[in-house]
């Protein structure tokens, strides 16, 4: 009896020594970790630097757009805006977003007219997409917003200023991980929103969007179209 016990002890002493294939064993359990660690961080980092992009782009647009000028010369308080000047703006987005895929971006363009009450609403406004990684322009897909839309929950209280026109841009962009197990598989949407005020003219008159004036002799360039 004595023997017996003796030879188990001495084997489980002998299997509690033995290390053949431990290191197999932890890097089977390890690895696994690891590479979700690693791929998670690339993926983490790419979204952080795709989101910081969308933050630049939606500061460009609102920011070329009140620079915009068709014709600098101009002495009067307006300035009247084209699509293709609006295009353009929207097309600097796909350089804006190198390295990183332009397509899908979605991005609006509007003025907003703060009144002496206070509130903000909509004049004019214009959307469009980068319709395909290859794209070379910008699509303009037509106006988002109804003229005269309350927007004054939207506008920051310290930019409420009475009689006065914003720039307001907006830009999303759907993020796709490389790996989807990762993130959202279907992706995870990034947007921001920028306001800039016109630059070198009061307000920015958008005929294709701005109606005619009561007075069908006037010039809508001469004087901002305050509702």
């Amino acid at each position: 009896m004595s023997r017996i016990w003796l030879r188990a002890r001495h084997s489980a002493v002998s299997l509690w020594r033995d290390r053949n294939g431990i290191a197999a064993t932890e890097f089977a359990v390890i690895v696994p970790l690891m590479l979700v660690m690693f791929f998670g961080t690339i993926e983490f980092s790419s979204g952080l630097a795709v989101d910081r992009k969308v933050t630049l782009i939606a500061r460009t647009l609102s920011d070329l757009t009140a620079q915009s000028s068709s014709d600098p010369t101009s002495q009067s308080s307006a300035q009247t805006l084209t699509d293709t000047i609006i295009q353009n703006v929207f097309t600097a987005s796909i350089s804006i977003a190198y390295p990183y895929p332009p397509s899908p971006t979605t991005a609006k363009v509007s003025q907003v007219y703060v009144d002496s009450n206070n509130k903000a609403t909509i004049q004019w406004s214009n959307a469009a997409i980068i319709a395909s990684d290859t794209a070379t322009q910008a699509t303009l897909t037509g106006a988002p917003y109804t003229p005269g839309k309350d927007v004054t929950s939207q506008v920051p209280p310290a930019l409420l200023i009475k009689n006065t026109f914003l720039i307001w841009s907006e830009v999303s962009y759907l993020y796709k991980p490389a790996v989807g197990y990762l993130m959202a598989q279907s992706g995870v949407t990034l947007s921001d929103f920028a306001y800039s005020r016109p630059r070198q003219f009061t307000c920015l008159f958008y005929q294709t969007f701005i109606p005619p004036f009561t007075n069908p002799t006037a010039n809508p360039a001469t004087k901002c179209p305050m509702p």
